[in-house]
């Protein structure tokens, strides 16, 4: 290595310096903390008990099943609520474009709190939705939106659809408008244009917005709380729980890991499996 490079690796490192001190400090050492604390028993000692607890307890096992469960319910309702709205983005003009980013945008000026004290007020027995459907006269009584899993799912979507929006509309701003033209002149319907020109094109925005609302749902704390009650437990409620009242470090420091472990697997997985199937030169590109 020359002088020149040895001197611009000497200041990248100290330029890098501060940014890592911070990270080690405030991420990676707690971290590592919580990972050795993970593994310890309720004498302090080096055990594999609460792992062994978290895989054979079917209870931990269905808390397991329901945060992805919900975690993948909240991606679908994302997608398939965000699309059409990124389509739109990508077709309307700039001035509208930015509107629309606000306007999706701008709820998240509010805190998480507060939003889901809405939904609360809105989806209550006696909240705004059953009220308007007993006064039509479709329904003889409330029904259940709230502190169940269809609750959780809607306080999720409402939270963490802005980050498939706007991954998506990503996409779609780079893709050639004469692809477009050139399906038209093939003689291609518009649903035949959407499958083969815009869908595949816009897969990779498509995973970056699946990655980043699954892993955000699967860790999400205050909406399942909140909108979920007590009827719907999930991995960071529970790991809260045992942190906080049951005062058992070890084994909330387990299921931490145990959370942190899933998500990275399901994450890397649906990116393997999309990255080798039929759409694997969209990603190369």
């Amino acid at each position: 290595m020359g002088k020149g490079a040895l001197s611009s690796v000497r200041s990248a490192a100290f330029l890098l310096a501060p940014s890592l001190a911070v990270v080690a400090g405030v991420f990676l050492l707690p971290m590592l903390y919580i990972l050795m604390l993970s593994f310890q028993d309720g004498d302090g000692q080096f055990s594999f008990e609460n792992y062994a607890l978290l895989v054979q307890d079917p209870y931990y096992l269905q808390i397991l099943w329901r945060t992805v469960k919900l975690g993948l319910l909240t991606v679908l309702a994302c997608l398939i609520l965000g699309y059409p709205v990124a389509m739109y983005m990508a077709k309307c003009s700039g001035k509208m474009r930015g509107l629309i980013t606000f306007l999706i945008i701008s709820p998240h000026l509010i805190s998480v709190v507060i939003r889901n004290f809405g939904w609360v007020i809105i989806l209550g027995e006696k909240g705004w939705i059953n009220n308007t459907l007993m006064q039509l006269g479709l329904i003889d009584q409330p029904i259940k939106l709230l502190y169940n899993e269809l609750g959780v799912v809607i306080g999720l979507t409402d939270s963490l659809i802005v980050y498939m929006i706007l991954a998506i509309a990503t996409s779609m701003y780079q893709i050639d408008e004469s692809l477009y033209k050139a399906a038209g002149i093939l003689g291609a319907s518009k649903l035949r244009t959407f499958f083969t020109v815009t869908l595949p094109l816009t897969l990779p925005g498509i995973m970056a917005g699946t990655t980043l609302v699954f892993s955000l749902s699967m860790s999400s704390f205050v909406t399942p709380a909140l909108m979920g009650g007590t009827s719907v437990k999930v991995l960071p409620v529970i790991a809260y729980e045992k942190i906080m009242a049951q005062m058992n470090w070890p084994l909330g420091a387990a299921l931490a890991f145990l959370l942190l472990g899933s998500t990275i697997a399901l994450v890397t997985l649906f990116t393997r499996l999309m990255e080798t199937k039929r759409y694997k030169e969209v990603f190369s590109s």
